[in-house]
């Protein structure tokens, strides 16, 4: 993967935290352009190229997903385990960026593959981190 091609897409449903986290993401030098899904059935459709989202030159298929858990209409858990199901999609890194410090979502999280775990508030150090370790692997 070419890092100057890469897409992100950061599944969160509260405008104050996609404000913050991608004002970290810019203090980070992360210059990638960011997609954002506003809740998880929205975060779906961009993934699968449905409705709004068929045009991939304008939306492609990010190498890296940034996904709350606590969405409206899908849960982030459930995005998760549809992405897991699907051939073209189920490599793509996801870190979770959640507000959940519980045991058993962290658990669970692992167990459906993520690349991390991260509790908000997340820092510019945390994004730069976790897209250097798992956004940015060749392939």
């Amino acid at each position: 993967m070419n890092p100057s091609q890469l897409a992100i897409l950061l599944v969160e449903d509260d405008e104050n935290d996609v404000f913050f986290t991608c004002r970290a993401m810019a203090k980070a030098s992360l210059r990638h352009p960011i997609h954002v899904a506003a809740n998880g059935q929205d975060a779906l459709d961009y993934l699968s190229g449905a409705g709004n989202y068929s045009d991939r030159a304008a939306y492609p298929v990010p190498q890296c997903l940034f996904l709350d858990l606590k969405l409206p209409f899908v849960h982030g858990f459930q995005v998760l385990e549809w992405m897991r199901g699907q051939s073209a999609l189920k490599e793509i890194p996801v870190i979770v960026l959640t507000s959940s410090p519980e045991q058993r979502d962290q658990e669970r999280a692992q167990q459906l593959g993520v690349a991390a775990y991260l509790v908000k508030p997340a820092t510019a150090q945390m994004f730069s981190e976790a897209v250097a370790a798992f956004c940015l692997k060749p392939t």
